[in-house]
């Protein structure tokens, strides 16, 4: 079996610093780990291939640095990493990004069929969880959200079913082969990284391929080709400190008639 896994890299840190002129994430010098969706999606390929055997293919899409990632999901036991990357992929939007992926996904089709592929529900700095569902439909292929359980999967009949979380309850699905799942944290634990595949991992060259790799079209990538753009983007403001009320335990009932004041001419209780 064949599992391929799509990775991010995202920003560790607060201290996101933001392009102003294209109103994009700046992600040179930033402290950066795999997006925590996608490692599981990591862990859930590798437990495939112990189970079916096979190979993980990990691709991620970003700067040469992107190139930590992939090496951290051999640590977890993938067993190729190929990093997409190059300047005229830069400002993509989700349209763009799985067009660019999905382009990867047939490359590496055509070397080795590939049975599922895997990705986290969403990255935890875009937030928007299209790429995956964009990657499916270019494809062609069937898409799984929000899987929380990979309850069997059969390479004979070339069928899987999953365990989808839904709003207030669940639903069970039944897919043909090859299928996109994206999935929720819970569909597994991680695991601590073995000796070997550590060794391995700080050995590993990642395959790198570009624009002319790809084959893809101009007109589709980077700013130019992303019919989206994002009119301002910025931090939180810091949260600041809460109102405090005389009295503390000393007098309980007047803070509690003061707290209740309070509420009252904020509009947040009824004055009765």
């Amino acid at each position: 079996m064949h599992a391929v896994v799509f990775v991010k890299q995202v920003p560790d840190s607060t201290e996101v610093r933001i392009d102003p002129r294209t109103n994009t994430l700046m992600r040179e010098g930033v402290p950066s780990i795999i997006n925590p969706y996608d490692a599981h999606a990591v862990e859930e390929a590798v437990r495939l291939k112990e189970r079916f055997g096979g190979k993980v293919t990990v691709i991620s899409m970003g700067p040469p640095q992107a190139r930590e990632v992939l090496k951290r999901s051999i640590s977890f036991g993938a067993d190729v990493g190929v990093l997409v990357t190059d300047r005229a992929f830069g400002g993509s939007d989700t349209l763009a990004t799985s067009y660019i992926l999905s382009q990867a996904l047939r490359k590496v089709a055509e070397q080795e069929p590939v049975d599922i592929v895997l990705a986290g529900k969403q990255a935890i700095d875009g937030d928007t969880a299209q790429v995956g569902p964009g990657i499916a439909t270019r494809m062609g292929w069937p898409q799984l959200t929000y899987v929380m359980n990979i309850i069997s999967v059969d390479p004979d009949k070339r069928e899987i079913v999953v365990e989808r979380k839904l709003e207030g309850g669940k639903e069970i699905v039944k897919a043909r082969l090859p299928v996109l799942l994206t999935v929720e944290k819970g569909i597994n634990e991680l695991r601590y990284a073995t000796f070997p595949n550590l060794l391995r991992a700080a050995r590993y060259e990642v395959t790198m391929w570009g624009k002319d790799q790809l084959a893809v079209d101009p007109g589709k990538i980077g700013l130019k080709g992303s019919p989206t753009t994002v009119g301002r983007i910025f931090p939180p403001p810091p949260r600041e400190g809460g109102e405090k009320l005389p009295g503390g335990d000393d007098n309980p009932d007047q803070v509690a008639a003061l707290l209740a004041d309070l509420l009252i001419k904020r509009n947040l209780i009824a004055d009765r």
